[in-house]
């Protein structure tokens, strides 16, 4: 269910209270005559009620309808062929309500020019000065690389008044962000979050017609490389077939997942749209000093690339714990790598400080209105590409990706789902909107390290309350078996990010049995070290639903493991077993032997099935394949209970690199000894860490402090089930 139902039907066109208002409004007084006060009581909704609207205006509605299926016309048509530019001709329509008011809309179009060479195709929509003038607002006549503060961001006006007062010897308290737990939000399988979108004001029309016009008129296909809409035909197949039929019911609906190869840009990633897009915006004086960012990927790789095109010097400032893999793919772009800081917030300080220091421009990730205008192009192009889709879902980091893309598909097709996906544990978007506010995550989980981010960007958040129709989450199992199918249908591997609309729109499908039609999901990214595909194939299984995680306690005596196997099944296939004898002292006290393995399951009631059977034989089973400490840690560990007092479990984030791990055992030894540990490097900025310390009840809180102190985000596992049902004494 949507919160929002944004009808494209003109007679709601000045309906305040419809959520499309905002879009399409947009798009048919980008040049009116309306007056402020007007506007502002259309708004608030004083002037009538829906039903005398949509009477006042049917007029309107009929003479507009030719007028904007025309603009959407040439919004979607896909540019000629041709190496020669032709002008487009001006489309102007007066419109006259029954109010006297007069609407006016001028639009010219011009042919896209399309240049083939080396083997790459290159489009490159570049308008006259004609649609730069007559997409300007009525009291603003600039042009589009040259947008207003209030345009960008409607707060200008608001921390403008605020500083005002402040100089006045008024103080003004600034709000902090709320911190918020990523597992304190949950949904259920295949639901969209619920939020309530915030009234549609006049500054909000405005900033939705700068982003229209921003967006279409963004000139980067001079390294953007359009991307081709993939039928990921075995996914859709599978999709469908998934649904269950009803008796006696209809054939199953027909599902297509379209996949947008985001994962083929030049970069391997979306990220160059944006960062291009906002340094060719730059003013001459701006690039002849340079450019810098703070980076530790995909946007790092998109500012250097861009750089490099156009001939200017960037400084790319990324953590020291930033994988060698994409420090070198940086460097081999031209970028000048500078390794600063433990985490991104310090290499961020570091960037922006050098910036003001040497007179370079900052580019940022995602929160800047040219970054966000960047990245939906891709947008443009989806429309373009697949007329028919009903849903797009797009993963959500910063939200630069599903801002951009979002304001355009919603002004230009509104019947179309915008659904953003993000991990579990990295939600931050889904609970501001929520809560209709921005928040910050107390931590995050660093396993999509594309979108592992603890606050979303305030433009990013105030486009996507108008336009997103909602965020779903999805386990870190579920990215992992999107991968895998994003492999098998085109053998290409992306990164954890780059999975996630698949995994979401999976997910929805599934949830939605009633669907009918297309569905796109963006690839973001393919930048993975190939050292985690291990992690990754090992986790795969378990969140398509092929594979499960037991931990069963059996007998230590003769026969008891034959029976064992039996009663899980001998027509069952094994792919891991576990298991180390403990009871070496015959004591039948202690007569249980712990045992984790993984079986192929071919649906949910086979396993159930099993399960039941092992209880009702006296073996006590568990399903842990949704348990991520089990995935990462347990099921690489062999051996059973033991007898270690006062043994606390933890999980830390260590960074992988050399040195990290020193510094971790710095503030534990040697007061407390260290009883268990595992760890394996898995290509990632940080590592997941399982360490077991010995700490009696009344050092508790000094144990806390020194890994407060440590600087390397951790947990208390004490009550993970798996564990105590795997090591513990009973």
């Amino acid at each position: 269910m949507f919160v929002k139902n944004r009808s494209n039907k003109m007679t709601d066109l000045l309906n305040p209270k419809k959520a499309s208002c905002n879009v399409t409004l947009t798009l048919l007084s980008l040049r009116t005559k309306i007056s402020l006060d007007y506007a502002k009581k259309m708004m608030s909704g004083t002037t009538t009620s829906t039903s005398t609207a949509a009477a006042s205006n049917r007029q309107f509605s009929s003479k507009s309808s030719t007028a904007v299926a025309r603009l959407r016309r040439h919004a979607m048509r896909r540019p000629r062929t041709t190496t020669t530019t032709k002008r487009g001709t001006e489309c102007a329509t007066r419109i006259d309500c029954d109010d006297g008011l007069e609407r006016r809309k001028s639009v010219v179009l011009r042919s896209c020019r399309r240049e083939r060479g080396g083997g790459t195709r290159r489009d490159t929509m570049k308008p006259s000065k004609a649609i730069l003038e007559n997409f300007a607002d009525t009291n603003n006549e600039e042009d589009v690389t040259n947008a207003p503060a209030t345009l960008i961001n409607p707060l200008m006006k608001k921390q403008s008044s605020t500083q005002d007062a402040n100089d006045e010897g008024e103080s003004e308290i600034v709000k902090e962000k709320p911190i918020v737990n990523p597992e304190d939000f949950t949904l259920r399988p295949g639901e969209v979050s619920k939020f309530k979108a915030p009234t549609t004001t006049v500054e909000d029309l405005q900033l939705s017609g700068w982003y229209l016009k921003a967006i279409l008129t963004a000139d980067v296909y001079d390294v953007v490389v359009e991307t081709p809409l993939d039928l990921a035909a075995r996914l859709s197949e599978r999709v469908t077939a998934n649904v269950p039929m009803t008796p006696g019911g209809d054939a199953q609906k027909q599902k297509r997942i379209f996949l947008k190869r985001e994962d083929l840009q030049p970069v391997f990633s979306f990220k160059i749209r944006g960062a291009y897009n906002k340094i060719k915006n730059l003013k001459k004086e701006e690039l002849e000093k340079g450019i810098i960012t703070a980076s530790a990927g995909n946007h790092a790789q998109g500012v250097a690339l861009s750089a490099k095109t156009l001939g200017i010097k960037a400084v790319v400032a990324m953590p020291v714990t930033t994988p060698k893999i994409k420090v070198e793919a940086v460097r081999r772009l031209g970028g000048d790598v500078v390794l600063v800081g433990e985490n991104f917030d310090e290499t961020a300080a570091y960037a922006k400080k050098r910036s003001i220091d040497d007179e370079m421009t900052f580019i940022p990730p995602f929160d800047e209105p040219y970054v966000i205008a960047g990245q939906g192009t891709c947008g443009v192009e989806i429309l373009r590409q697949l007329p028919t889709a009903k849903a797009v879902f797009i993963p959500i980091g910063g939200g630069g990706l599903i801002a951009g893309v979002a304001t355009y598909l919603k002004t230009i097709a509104p019947r179309i789902k915008i659904i953003g996906v993000e991990p579990s544990g990295a939600n931050a978007m889904a609970q501001s909107l929520n809560r209709g506010e921005l928040v910050k995550l107390s931590k995050v989980d660093g396993f999509a390290d594309g979108v592992a981010v603890k606050e979303v960007g305030l433009n990013c958040f105030q486009l996507c309350q108008q336009c997103v129709d909602g965020v779903m989450m999805v386990r870190t199992d579920q990215t992992c078996a999107a991968l895998k199918d994003v492999f098998e249908d085109t053998r290409s591997i992306l990164e954890p990010s780059g999975a996630l609309a698949v995994a979401g729109a999976k997910e929805w499908l599934n949830a939605n049995p009633d669907f009918e039609g297309d569905v796109v999901c963006i690839t973001s990214g393919a930048n993975m070290n190939f050292d985690r595909l291990r992690v990754i194939s090992e986790i795969a299984d378990g969140g398509s639903g092929t594979e499960a995680t037991l931990i069963s306690a059996i007998p230590e005596e003769n026969g008891s493991f034959k029976r064992f196997v039996t009663l899980v099944g001998e027509d069952t296939n094994f792919t891991e077993f576990k298991y180390r004898v403990q009871n070496i002292k015959g004591d039948r006290k202690k007569n249980l032997a712990k045992v984790l393995y993984s079986v192929n399951v071919e649906s949910e009631t086979q396993l159930q099935a099993c399960i039941a059977r092992l209880r009702s034989n006296g073996i006590p089973t568990e399903d842990f394949t949704k348990d991520q400490t089990t995935q990462t840690h347990l099921r690489n560990l062999t051996g059973g209970a033991s007898s270690i007092p006062n043994e606390r479990l933890y999980n830390v984030a260590i960074p992988e690199r050399a040195g990290a791990l020193a510094n971790f055992l710095d503030f534990i030894s040697p007061r407390w000894n260290v009883s268990m540990t595992h760890y394996r490097a898995g290509g990632q900025r940080e590592a997941s860490v399982l360490v077991g310390i010995q700490v009696p009840d009344n050092e508790l809180a000094e144990i806390e402090a020194s890994l407060d102190g440590c600087g390397y985000e951790y947990s208390c596992l004490q009550s993970n089930a798996a564990y105590n049902m795997l090591f513990e004494d009973d």
